[in-house]
């Protein structure tokens, strides 16, 4: 099963959740502009899922997806795109370019999600980052971006969950406290026992919320808003929605969405 297993399906089923990160985008945007967005810009796009999930929504809607990672941009070309009708599917450019350097036409939305821009570790270089997204920001744009952290974030530690046809497994292989370096894992296993290990690997900095907010006002962003996930009262779990918020809890483990205003 694990040879014949496609690691971006698993990963998609797994790790993404594009219609609910659609609706937060989508209504948090028109809370702060008070009208809907149209033209959006994702970053480390990977297969394209959410610009698929924008351009679904609204004839309006136009997408573009920037991945330095070719390998990744056909799959989801072929796998993602190709399950659109024509007309959505003209909405959509991918671009194999570096966040850095990319030229697009300003977008009123641009992404930054499943914490990928920790892979820019040292300051400078995130500043840089924000600097150019912001650069790519139409004058009423808003920058969207997730982060996570707690104190398990900091362990070395593996997570398994549960899915039909395979179990998702999340490690944090190595976490170096002075530079703030951490290495993180995704591996699926299945039923027959076979294993898809390392399937992805991330050399990450794991930024907290304080760097990052600072970071982000340092680039020039206006209101930088923190959204914090709720707590359902029966379980004191999560229960998946974000608001606004100025304080968090000490939870081992959380993850939250962040919005920078041009």
């Amino acid at each position: 099963m694990g040879a014949r297993a496609d690691r971006h399906k698993l990963y998609e089923i797994s790790v993404q959740d594009v219609s609910h990160e659609y609706e937060f985008i989508n209504k948090t945007f028109r809370g702060i502009r008070g009208y809907n967005a149209h033209f959006l810009r994702e970053d480390f796009c990977g297969t394209a899922k959410m610009c698929c999930e924008w351009v679904s929504h609204r004839d309006k809607n136009k997408a573009v997806g920037v991945d330095i990672d070719k390998e990744v941009l056909a799959w989801g070309k072929h796998h993602n795109l190709g399950k659109l009708k024509s007309d959505a599917r003209k909405r959509i450019t991918l671009l194999q370019e570096n966040v850095l350097k990319a030229k697009t036409r300003p977008a009123q939305v641009v992404l930054a999600m499943n914490f990928s821009y920790q892979l820019f570790k040292q300051r400078d270089m995130l500043l840089k980052y924000f600097k150019t997204v912001r650069k790519s920001l139409a004058n009423d744009g808003v920058f969207f971006l997730d982060a996570f952290g707690g104190y398990e974030a900091y362990s070395e530690t593996r997570e398994k969950t549960k899915h039909k046809g395979f179990t998702y497994i999340w490690e944090q292989e190595s976490y170096n406290p002075i530079t703030g370096d951490m290495t993180c894992h995704i591996h699926f296993h299945f039923p027959d026992k076979s294993r898809m290990n390392k399937a992805f690997t991330y050399e990450w900095r794991l930024w907290t919320l304080p760097e990052i907010r600072e970071l982000l006002n340092e680039a020039g962003f206006s209101n930088v808003t923190v959204y914090w996930e709720g707590t359902d009262k029966e379980s004191g779990e999560g229960n998946g929605k974000y608001s606004p918020s100025l304080r968090g809890d000490a939870d081992p483990s959380w993850v939250c969405y962040l919005s920078a205003e041009k």
